[in-house]
């Protein structure tokens, strides 16, 4: 019996292989078109002198994060697709896996920059010159993705007092960026998606109405008497004076037109509709069915999370390059990407601010063995649901009492 482990250094027919190009085929550099992808560095500096060594590491991060920007709106764009109608829920994987990819990917570029940043202030002063106007504001992918993802356009804060497009001349940019804004945002499709949640129908489980009790009776219990029957004068003040809070911040979201009065002013984001469906699936995320959509959620803010760090980083990079100079597409340089790392940069905003309303566990509403049924696996895939468009559900397996108050399944 020969030794298993004789080709362990490289010697013998472990080595050996077939050469299987075919004349004619498709070889790696062809498939992948390097000849015009690593030719695609071309250095200002060389044009007017000796070509400066850091701008090629310029050049090749810049063109790494296009690549990506890239791919992160073809994954963006086949979420966007997969929300346009109402899908059987089994399409929450396919979204959940690409939502995750883009998470992946945005986590690449946040590091990246730690490559960038082996360039000091003094190499990049070396061809800094040779770039402007050339600008990052002027990357067109960057911009249809805050788009696509739904950043609005009323939050921007505006560049050298102009609107961000009149840095884009040409019409299939413009056009480009205007289907952008005129498509249906992925926040608008979470949107939608959020607002059809099982559960949130006031004739049925009405969790609503629940919710709105439970986190009165926990305010009351752990706020409210404590308060009341606290001795010390002081102390009571400060105790009320929280219970208020608490109640001013609860207000806010069960009073229907503060929700819309703050919608208005941009600190929401969601409709109060879909607000009260991700309210519900964060409380009730062990439920089977919610285990995909909390899983949704959680990404989408990761997402947002992603965005704002690698924001942060650029701006901190930029810091450390420039100082306070102006930038070279004639931008106040660290003063305008400051201002983009805040929270009117945010998309899913309200997806971060649930945790504020959230109430122990053992005052949460109970499910009612309807709807708990209605959130389990089982009764999940015996419907054997056809969706036929977006207000029209055809049921089979289901009888004809339930039939009476089922809405349209909370599906993608």
């Amino acid at each position: 019996m020969a030794c298993p482990y004789r080709d362990i250094n490289g010697e013998g027919s472990s080595q050996e292989g077939v050469n299987n190009v075919i004349k004619g085929s498709v070889v790696y550099g062809e498939y992948l078109q390097l000849n015009k992808l690593l030719d695609a560095q071309e250095l200002a500096s060389g044009k007017a002198g000796k070509p400066v060594h850091d701008e090629h590491l310029f050049i090749i991060t810049h063109q790494a994060y296009e690549l990506w920007f890239k791919q992160i709106i073809l994954e963006v764009d086949s979420v966007r697709e997969m929300f346009s109608s109402i899908l059987d829920e089994k399409h929450t994987l396919s979204i959940i896996s690409r939502l995750n990819r883009i998470v992946l990917i945005l986590k690449l570029l946040v590091d990246q920059f730690q490559i960038l940043e082996t360039m000091t202030p003094l190499d990049f002063m070396e061809f800094r010159g040779h770039l402007s106007p050339a600008s990052g504001f002027q990357s067109l992918q960057f911009r249809l993705l805050e788009n696509k993802l739904g950043i609005k356009q009323e939050n921007r804060v505006r560049y050298n007092q102009q609107h961000y497009m009149e840095v884009f001349h040409d019409n299939p940019s413009v056009q480009a960026l205007e289907e952008s804004v005129n498509s249906p945002s992925l926040l608008e499709q979470v949107e939608g998606w959020l607002s059809r949640t099982p559960g949130l129908e006031t004739d049925a489980f009405n969790f609503w109405g629940k919710f709105q009790q439970a986190a009165e009776s926990w305010l009351d219990d752990d706020f409210s008497k404590p308060a009341q029957m606290e001795p010390d004068p002081d102390i009571k003040r400060m105790k009320i004076d929280e219970y208020k809070k608490h109640q001013e911040s609860f207000e806010s979201i069960f009073n229907e037109s503060l929700y819309e009065n703050a919608i208005k002013r941009g600190e929401r984001r969601l409709s109060h509709k879909a607000f009260q469906g991700a309210m519900m699936i964060s409380l009730y995320r062990d439920e089977p069915r919610f285990h995909q959509p909390s899983q949704l959620i959680s990404l989408l803010m990761d997402i947002d999370s992603l965005f704002t760090k690698w924001r942060y980083n650029h701006v901190m990079m930029v810091q450390r390059m420039l100082g306070s100079k102006a930038g070279t597409g004639g931008s106040s340089g660290y003063q305008y990407l400051r201002s983009t790392v805040s929270d009117r940069y945010k998309i899913f905003l309200d997806l971060f601010n649930i945790s504020t309303y959230l109430i122990p566990r053992h005052y949460i509403p109970s499910l009612c063995p309807r709807m708990k049924r209605r959130l389990s696996l089982k009764e999940s895939s015996s419907n054997n649901n056809i969706v036929t468009d977006m207000g029209k559900l055809k049921k089979t397996s289901i009888s004809e009492e339930e039939n009476l108050h089922e809405e349209v399944e909370f599906q993608i």
